[in-house]
């Protein structure tokens, strides 16, 4: 007997609401933390790229880590693993909120974003395994929309939540994780989720390779708009970085029980639905940072404002992720990812052409489509992706996918945020030279100016020029947001195939079989 058949439907959705509070707190932690953003730089003293990384490092942590939590979600039991990482979460989260001024500042928040990460690794494949395994193949669609459009809608809560306790301090951002931590853990003990589990050994010498592969990469994206492409640096970390990721492909097809069961890619949906995810995950997360930095810049809007601002986002993604779910359930993930790749495509093309009027109204209903669009494709393709998977590698699965996700994530803030500060500073020079700055000291207060966001004081002060030059700089990376969901729509067109999958499909994939040992025992999860 399954356990989606074991399960009563009360009792699931019992756990459904679990797991949607367990992982609430990392989709908040994605949206929240950008609202504060100019705020944390000033009161710390932190540099743009120090703030960057603030963001950047839970991102790096979370694709760095993913496999390792799927994995341990797997073998050690997935119930153990959610609680663990809730634990982890809740207290990285307290500890953030605790950063000291000076100094330490930057090296603190830094670290325990890098804990928080790692805490949202351990729980989030878990959860979401959870959910796979408690609801049958035909409902699935469904139960996952409301996993994804709830913690949507809380993390839209996010921002505005964010803005206003922002006015009050910063912190309290962080440590609004914790009275959600402890929902979560009350809905986990009443809701006893049942899973099955395989023990398997751990495979560590995958998880250095990988952590380090993803970290290195990721650091020369980001460190381009510093060191400068002609760095030899730049390049030699994403060199060094992109080399250890190819040598943890040929250990992992090597290794009896690995950190990734890569065959999995055979499957061609499951391949197809990752690249997609990749390509829009360029675009997904890095997306709440400019433009809560936008909003706070360019339109001199309050934290709270900035929250208001992006919650347009989130009302088309809801409720296109209601639409995108029922659609999987009855005519399969291609329609509803190919059209919701297109729509942000163009929601986020004719954003861009707004931006520079300055004007929040000429935008709204821009927003409100590119969100619309990533809703409609999000949970579709992550769904059907995980749905490749047998039983027993549910959290193998989700943490292969998330790792790309957050990879990707993490690349696009390094890649588009470069494209940022190269054009501001483009422009800055340009504007300080037509002041009246000699060109030298135009280029040098231009680097300084690109790099501090226009400086520690408030929105009001930054002046109009800043602003405009701000504004032009977020409509380029708009743009290319545009053109990544251009090429997303184009890989779904083209590599995913019509209809519906069925239960025997879904049961006949099961790399754990190609790799693991006659004698490893399948164990249910009642008590881990």
């Amino acid at each position: 007997m399954t356990v989606s058949h074991a399960t009563g439907g009360r009792s699931r959705n019992l756990i459904l609401a679990a797991m949607i509070f367990a992982v609430a707190m990392t989709f908040i932690d994605q949206t929240i933390v950008s609202i504060a953003v100019p705020q944390i730089q000033r009161e710390l003293g932190l540099s743009s790229t120090g703030v960057q990384w603030a963001v950047n490092a839970y991102l790096l942590s979370l694709a760095a880590l993913f496999a390792f939590g799927g994995r341990l979600a797997d073998t050690l039991g997935h119930r153990k693993m959610v609680t663990l990482g809730v634990i982890v979460f809740a207290a990285a989260s307290a500890m953030c909120g605790l950063t000291p001024k000076g100094s330490l500042a930057e090296a603190w928040i830094v670290t325990f974003r890098v804990v928080q990460g790692a805490g949202g690794a351990i729980m989030f494949p878990a959860a979401l395994a959870i959910v796979v395994q408690t609801f049958d193949l035909r409902e699935r669609g469904r139960a996952l929309a409301i996993f994804f459009g709830i913690a949507g809608g809380l993390t839209a809560i996010g921002p505005i939540l964010g803005g206003y306790l922002t006015e009050w301090t910063w912190r309290a951002i962080f440590w609004v994780n914790i009275p959600v931590a402890v929902i979560a853990l009350v809905l986990i003990v009443v809701s006893k989720p049942v899973t099955e589990h395989q023990p398997a050994r751990m495979d560590y010498r995958g998880l250095v390779l990988i952590a380090a592969g993803v970290a290195l990469s990721v650091f020369g994206f980001q460190q381009s708009s510093i060191w400068g492409w002609r760095n030899p640096g730049t390049g030699a970390c994403i060199a060094v970085g992109a080399a250890l990721l190819v040598v943890f492909y040929f250990v992992e097809v090597r290794t009896t029980s690995p950190l990734m069961h890569l065959s999995i890619f055979r499957i061609r949906p499951f391949l197809i639905e990752n690249i997609v995810l990749g390509v829009a995950m360029l675009v997904f997360v890095p997306v709440f940072f400019f433009a809560s930095e936008y909003a706070q810049i360019a339109l001199g809007k309050s934290a709270s404002q900035a929250g208001l601002f992006l919650l347009f986002f989130f009302i088309g993604f809801v409720i296109a992720a209601q639409i995108g779910g029922r659609m999987l359930d009855s005519r399969g993930a291609k329609r509803p990812v190919v059209i919701g790749c297109a729509l942000a495509a163009v929601g986020f093309w004719l954003w861009a052409g707004k931006v520079t009027g300055l004007s929040f109204g000429s935008q709204q209903w821009y927003i409100v489509l590119a969100g619309a669009g990533m809703g409609f494709m999000l949970g579709p393709a992550s769904t059907d992706a995980v749905n490749r998977a047998s039983r027993l590698t549910y959290g193998e699965a989700t943490g292969i996918t998330q790792t790309v996700r957050n990879y990707a994530a993490s690349l696009g803030l390094a890649i588009l945020g470069t494209i940022l500060v190269t054009e501001m500073r483009d422009r800055l020079t340009t504007s300080l030279i037509s002041m009246g700055l000699p060109s030298g000291r135009a280029h040098a207060e231009a680097s300084s100016l690109s790099q501090s966001r226009g400086g520690s004081g408030s929105a009001a002060s930054i002046p109009h020029f800043f602003r405009l030059d701000f504004a032009y700089a977020t409509r380029t990376v708009l743009y290319a947001m545009a053109g990544i969901m251009a090429v997303a729509a184009l890989v779904a067109l083209l590599g995913l195939r019509r209809g519906v999958q069925d239960e025997a499909a879904e049961a006949g994939t099961d790399p754990e079989k190609q790799t693991h040992s006659p004698d490893a025992a399948s164990t249910a999860d009642p008590v881990s």
